[in-house]
């Protein structure tokens, strides 16, 4: 029995080693995809199609400028997801206490089975605040850990939700945008008609259209998901945790809800950064400023 959980446990960590490797993979793989569209959008049919005058040129150059324009914004997102640490556990942190409802230090009561304010991991051997969680990936605890994703080599937690949400809404504008601009290329290639340029350059733009095809309508499906979890105030693991039947503690209506992600200035929504007020405001969204009790009313948060 001692042996089949040894077993069980070597098993799982060479599983989240092979996961820590496929992650570097996928960063090419997203490069790999970026750098076939570019080439087919840009260099073999939009690019020369400048040069065509008339409405040929006017449309090509819309496309260029749109498809430059949402790769930059993609890139920026992408990176600074992949290059930003999620969210751990300071050091020695311990919850706020609350005097009015006369706590005690939870610091002297670390079994979370007898003291359910009181949330201890068992790998880290540590406190935990609330919607904190073990990465197995990652090994340590993460801030309001919504899950680890291969795609950016990284947890996504509380200091770079937005950013990945933000990289998911680039990468669906980009892909629609290829898709649609190669669409007529598409037709064209099972038309009767003859069609115009060498056997490598029609299999280029084949890939490119379906590839992002693809990958539109996946991140399509990712997109919405999330956009309900950030109105919601839930992560990808609180809501298959939280009971349905009872209200969120978390929930402070979608407005709130959606500023406690991407921030109270407007003027950041759609960059991958925050302003100084809502940097400031950071320990607040990653729950580090909650009192220690079990069931947390809305005027706490």
């Amino acid at each position: 029995m001692h042996r089949s959980g040894a077993l069980m446990a070597w098993n799982v960590f060479k599983f989240c080693t092979a996961l820590r490797s496929l992650g570097s993979i996928m960063i090419f793989l997203v490069l790999g995809v970026i750098g076939v569209s570019y080439y087919t959008v840009v260099i073999i049919n939009y690019g020369p199609s400048l040069f065509n005058g008339g409405l040929d040129s006017l449309i090509a150059l819309a496309v260029l400028v749109l498809f430059h324009a949402l790769l930059v914004m993609l890139l920026w997102s992408y990176g600074t997801v992949v290059l930003t640490d999620p969210g751990g556990v300071p050091m020695n942190w311990r919850p706020v206490m609350d005097e009015e409802r006369g706590e005690s230090d939870p610091l002297t009561e670390l079994d979370d089975s007898v003291n359910p304010r009181v949330r201890v991991c068992r790998k880290c051997n540590q406190l935990k605040p609330p919607r904190c969680h073990h990465c197995s990936v990652c090994g340590r605890c993460i801030l309001k850990m919504d899950h680890h994703c291969v795609w950016v080599v990284n947890c996504v937690g509380a200091l770079n939700y937005k950013f990945f949400l933000l990289f998911l809404l680039y990468t669906f504008l980009e892909t629609t945008l290829v898709t649609v601009s190669l669409l007529p290329h598409f037709i064209a290639f099972f038309s009767d008609g003859e069609i115009p340029g060498t056997p490598g350059i029609l299999a280029a733009t084949f890939l490119a259209f379906v590839l992002n095809l693809a990958f539109a309508l996946s991140v399509m499906g990712f997109l919405i998901m999330h956009i309900s979890l950030v109105l919601g105030n839930t992560t990808t693991i609180e809501a298959y945790e939280k009971k349905p039947e009872l209200r969120w503690c978390y929930d402070l209506g979608r407005k709130k809800n959606f500023e406690q992600v991407f921030g109270t200035d407007k003027r950041y929504w759609l960059i991958p950064g925050y302003s100084e007020e809502d940097r400031r405001r950071m320990p607040e969204l990653q729950g580090l400023d909650y009192p220690s009790k079990p069931d947390l009313d809305l005027q706490d948060l």
